[in-house]
């Protein structure tokens, strides 16, 4: 009985879910904020002054006002129009603090905190790190500051003081202008900062000491000279360039591209090292994660110097898409994040190769969000409900949010899509919104039905199409059979067809694009591409005036984020691969043939057959190393054109899932190429290896297919090529190629090479936090035999901090994400180990810790000896006492 009891008193103590069927506006509005920050080495002192005015009729009777707070915050005083309030007048609780009776009119509201930032290991709300003061404050970091409506729909002006310690924190930074400083006695100095405009709690930032800043400016089309200004530590500031860069081109593209000019006369951005996210948008003070900023051609690679662009591009653009315009409540979240992914990927598109980029979009969103939305955290981007918000800052809310925007502008046309972007800002400039919102600016801008779009909010699940093809010679006609399915999914069984647009073109036998004429519709002059309006369960497109039997291209550009099976053969897909007009069909040609492949030979793995190569695969592949040569050559694309579908991938395919039969299939294809295309392999490395470090465009596309070629080779385990891929490590002038040669080594484990290269490596960089990651990273994921117990030994090893998530996300996530056979080793060491570091994170943040427990998300895709293991390390989990309500919330929902 007592062991029921407790039971019962456990469930009874678990976190409740939020609802946004439960959404109700506030009842008092905060029209005006002015916060005073006394910044101490033991204790921070924070005033918080409000101006309250309530959002119901005159003369009603009175309503609580409850305000969002943290057991952190300690409450030092509540004053309300200057006379101190009773404790009898308000409750305070873990969750916040209720005044029960305020005035029925607008007042003043006065709310004192005391907190400890240095003690602020979660790293929400003000923390401190390396020695500077700093907040993160979205989603609800805002109430371990004071005792506020932490929610986004509470949007107010904000004037913010800070005082401090001159001499330890010189620069002291808030959001909007700098309005007044000055000098205090004691050795204090003080800043004062003014918003103009209104903005929820949730993009309040502050930022306060000692920093090094490099200085540029930019003016916008209307003339306002702009002041830009990124923070370092002074030792980092020859790394901040290219961040500057970045920064400027995004704000002249978005200019350009939506006619969004910037707001204020000074836009600044600090780098720190101890940050959870990648970085965060708060209105005129953007906050990164030092990886996000910090880049010189010898400490960064091309891949980082790609990321820096994209998101200090994104960040800017949440000046429109998430401040002058936010969500109206967090089920909303999408409607930022989705529109501002698709923006910063169109940027980055216009910068760097299109084709070259979807396809990276899209290899991601397969690779993290696929998963996702066929696993126990299925959920639509705009989900129904949530424990923990932290939980959905996801692949689905993000990076299916923006396949969803861009889905928009499939159907619409840049045009339209321009229109709709236009309309939303004229509509909702300074509120907080929703996805209807969103949808219906569309809508209206355009005069377009988008009924049928809507159930891209609400369903979760990948949707299936399935398409079947037709030629009829003597007719001309080529006809096109469309079925939609969306799998079933945790809360939801019942799935609606969606409005899909599915872009097609016809390729003739020459190659050629076939002028398109759809049956019932006028076609375009010279139209090659056409994009169908499915919204049935089923739907046929006659194609007329066909002259011969085409090859379909279907779903080109990838215009809607669904799993696609066609009746394309062999020759077909072939075909493809060479004449595709569209690239991103070229590459996703080749993915469907080595997939089909792989996957066969997974089964036969699986039974003990024999496993035997396609030569026409080979063949296919040595065709796309070979394009290399060829003047003017797309080298970016050629290298993502040899990438072979993942181990993750392939796991999602097959049920059981088994990673020791799935790595020995892959490994073989991959060996086999290696030792079929060595000759072509080793020209393409050579002929693509320059003497002189390059950041241009060209360069980088050469260093990628050099690595590419490298890698592929380092499987062939020959002495020869693990000491060129040694001499490489050891000559390398830029970090890109000497990581890609590490890496190259790092799966060795007979190689001798490999330890020496990996302790240089160590050596030469150690005193860089940032490579450090990259070292940790590429250890953790290499499928060297038993490599859990190298990964243990790294955990306790000086480069590793249990504190910093970007150490943490390197080891640990780079073990559970890296090669699945170590992760889920048949002995279970792997998933004792992750249960071990979950459960110890969780003490220090809870945020961190959630996003690693997710490894154990998919259990039940694995034989069944692995799903007793996998279980019985979340049962392990939800039982201890005192975990954090992220770690619940992912951990109870997979084992529902």
């Amino acid at each position: 009985m007592a062991s029921s009891a407790a039971t019962a008193e456990k469930v009874a103590e678990a976190p409740k879910p939020i609802y946004l069927k439960d959404y109700t506006a506030p009842d008092y509005r905060f029209a005006k904020v002015v916060l005073d920050f006394e910044l101490g080495e033991e204790v921070t002192v924070v005033g918080n002054t409000i101006s309250v005015e309530p959002t119901f009729a005159a003369g009603g009777d009175p309503r609580p006002l409850f305000l969002n707070g943290d057991p952190t915050v300690e409450l030092a005083g509540v004053e309300v129009n200057g006379t101190a309030l009773d404790a009898s007048a308000y409750v305070l609780t873990k969750k916040g603090l209720t005044i029960t009776a305020p005035p029925a009119a607008p007042f003043e509201l006065k709310i004192t905190t005391k907190i400890k930032p240095q003690e602020n290991t979660e790293l929400e709300g003000l923390y401190k790190s390396s020695g500077n003061f700093c907040t993160q404050c979205e989603a609800e970091g805002f109430r371990r500051i004071t005792f506020y409506q932490d929610r986004p729909d509470v949007m107010s002006e904000f004037t913010t003081r800070i005082t401090a310690d001159k001499a330890k924190y010189p620069v002291l930074l808030s959001n909007g202008n700098l309005v007044d400083s000055g000098d205090l006695d004691g050795g204090k100095h003080f800043t004062v900062w003014e918003d103009p405009f209104p903005k929820p709690a949730y993009l309040f930032a502050l930022v306060a000491g000692d920093l090094g800043m490099i200085e540029d400016k930019f003016t916008t089309k209307s003339g306002r000279e702009v002041a830009l200004r990124i923070y370092v530590e002074e030792h980092n500031l020859d790394k901040a360039d290219w961040a500057m860069v970045s920064l400027i081109k995004s704000m002249k593209w978005d200019e350009d591209v939506f006619g969004l000019e910037y707001d204020l006369d000074l836009f600044n951005i600090v780098a720190v090292d101890d940050f959870n996210m990648g970085a965060m948008e708060n209105k005129s003070l953007n906050i990164f994660n030092s990886r996000l900023v910090l880049a010189t051609p010898q400490t960064a690679t091309d891949m980082d110097y790609s990321a820096i662009e994209g998101v200090v591009a994104h960040e800017y653009f949440h000046n429109w898409t998430g401040n002058r315009v936010t969500c109206r409540d967090w089920f909303q979240l999408s409607l930022k994040e989705g529109l501002t992914v698709y923006r910063d990927q169109e940027f980055s598109a216009d910068m760097n190769s299109r084709g070259v980029k979807r396809i990276g979009d899209v290899a991601r969103l397969r690779m993290a969000q696929f998963p996702q939305d066929a696993g126990p955290m299925a959920h639509p981007i705009r989900p129904e409900s949530y424990i923990k918000m932290d939980n959905f800052y996801t692949v689905t809310v993000y990076e299916k949010g923006a396949e969803v925007v861009r889905m928009y502008e499939t159907l619409l046309g840049k045009d339209g899509f321009r229109k709709g972007m236009d309309l939303y800002f004229e509509r909702h400039d300074g509120q907080a919104v929703t996805c209807d919102d969103f949808l219906a600016a569309m809508a209206d801008a355009n005069g377009a039905d988008l009924t049928a779009f809507k159930p891209w909010y609400s369903q979760a699940g990948t949707p299936k199409l399935d398409v079947t093809t037709e030629y009829d010679a003597a007719a001309k006609t080529f006809t096109m059979t469309c079925t939609q399915s969306t799998p079933t999914t945790p809360g939801q069984s019942d799935k609606k067809p969606v409005l899909m647009p599915i872009a097609v073109g016809l390729l003739a036998s020459d190659g050629s694009d076939m002028e398109l004429t759809l049956e019932g519709e006028a076609g375009a002059a010279g139209e090659t591409t056409k994009v169908l309006r499915f919204s049935e369960a089923s739907q046929t497109f006659v194609f007329t005036d066909v002259a011969e039997k085409p090859v379909p291209s279907i779903l080109r550009n990838f215009s809607a984020p669904v799993r696609l099976s066609t009746d394309l053969t062999q020759e077909d897909l072939i075909f493809l691969m060479a004449n595709d007009s569209d690239q991103f069909n070229r590459w996703e040609a080749g993915q469907t043939l080595t997939r089909a492949l792989l996957l066969d030979l997974v089964e036969k793995a699986g039974k003990g057959e024999e496993l035997v190569m396609d030569q026409a695969i080979v063949d296919a592949m040595r065709n796309i190393v070979n394009l290399a040569k060829e003047k003017g050559a797309d080298k970016a694309f050629i290298a993502r054109a040899m990438a072979l579908p993942s181990e993750g991938e392939l796991s999602e395919m097959v049920v059981p899932a088994d990673p020791d039969v799935i790595h020995a299939a892959r490994d073989f294809v991959v060996k086999t190429l290696a030792k079929e295309l060595k000759e072509e392999l080793l020209w393409t490395m050579r002929d693509n290896t320059s003497e002189k470090y390059e950041r241009d465009g060209e360069s980088r596309a050469a260093r990628t297919l050099k690595n590419t070629c490298l890698a592929l080779l380092s499987y062939l385990e020959d002495p020869e090529i693990d000491a060129e891929a040694f001499r490489r490590f050891k000559t390398a002038d830029n970090m890109t190629d000497q990581i890609s040669a590490l890496s190259a080594l790092s799966g060795r484990a007979d190689c001798v090479e490999r330890e020496e290269a990996i302790d240089a490596f160590y050596e030469q960089w150690k005193h860089d936090p940032l490579i450090m990651n990259k070292w940790l990273g590429l250890q953790a994921g290499a499928s060297l035999p038993n490599n859990v117990e190298n990964v243990k030994r790294l955990v306790d090893h000086p480069a590793f901090d249990i504190k910093n998530p970007n150490k943490v996300y390197s080891l640990v996530g780079g073990f559970v994400g890296g090669t699945p056979i170590n992760f889920h080793a048949a002995d279970g060491s792997g998933y004792e180990f992750l249960g071990d570091i979950v459960l110890k994170i969780d003490k220090l943040n809870g945020g961190v810790a959630a996003r690693m427990v997710g490894g154990f998300t998919r259990w039940r895709k694995y034989d069944e000896k692995r799903q007793e293991m996998m279980k019985a390390q979340l049962e392990r989990i939800v039982k201890t006492e005192g975990l954090s309500e992220n770690v619940f919330e992912i951990v109870s929902k997979s084992l529902e």
